[in-house]
């Protein structure tokens, strides 16, 4: 016999919760030089039956959020409220994609520098090895190259998730994801199960390119 999920709905309080979590994320890394102005957005996943995201709002100033300064938007990266007049980040579609495909919960797109320098220097793919900072994003600290993905910027949403997938390898044969995409030109995204992992691995993610880009 087939079971068939329930809708989860997604409540004004679930909302608000996730709000005051991302507007605490965004200030650190607004402080960080990561998010300046408006630049960059974040998100947590509040269901999944159907696949609903908060998402920090377009056009604010990333160091001043609210709890109040979130969109829920759907699948697609679209506005999910009818009353909500705000737009979403430009970037909600992937932001959507990436949860849907990974199954991560929250996902962190800013603009650090040396995000956009190594994808400049390495657009197939930045390289990394033999450094213990490596554990921090799920894989061997010595004797393994790790390759952090790099795509191309695109202004369409549904191209980049394209392009997402076609460098996303996923875990497999007991290699785990890299849970890291730098978008050439433009920024880097992390992701993970919850806030706080997606923020660690961020910070982790930032600290490997960096140093890859100073030893280049």
């Amino acid at each position: 016999m087939s079971t068939v999920t329930a809708p989860t709905t997604v409540t004004a309080v679930h909302l608000r919760e996730a709000g005051a979590t991302l507007a605490h994320e965004a200030a650190r890394f607004a402080d960080l030089g990561w998010m300046r102005g408006t630049a960059g957005n974040l998100s947590l996943v509040l269901a999944r039956e159907p696949l609903r995201l908060a998402v920090t709002a377009s056009g604010l100033d990333k160091s001043e959020l609210t709890e109040a300064d979130v969109v829920l938007v759907d699948g697609d990266g679209r506005s999910a409220d009818t009353d909500d007049p705000r737009r979403p980040s430009a970037e909600s579609g992937l932001h959507a994609h990436i949860a849907a495909r990974t199954g991560a919960n929250a996902i962190f797109h800013v603009h650090a520098l040396d995000a956009v320098l190594a994808g400049e220097y390495w657009p197939d793919g930045i390289e990394i090895r033999d450094l213990e900072m490596l554990k921090g994003i799920g894989h061997p600290a010595h004797d393994v190259t790790v390759t952090i993905p790099v795509i191309q910027n695109h202004q369409d949403m549904a191209v980049e998730a394209e392009r997402f997938d076609a460098v996303y390898a996923g875990a497999a044969d007991g290699v785990p994801e890299v849970p890291v995409l730098v978008v050439a030109g433009h920024g880097m995204y992390a992701w993970g199960a919850t806030a706080q992992q997606a923020r660690h691995r961020l910070e982790i993610a930032e600290w490997l390119l960096r140093y890859r880009v100073a030893v280049r």
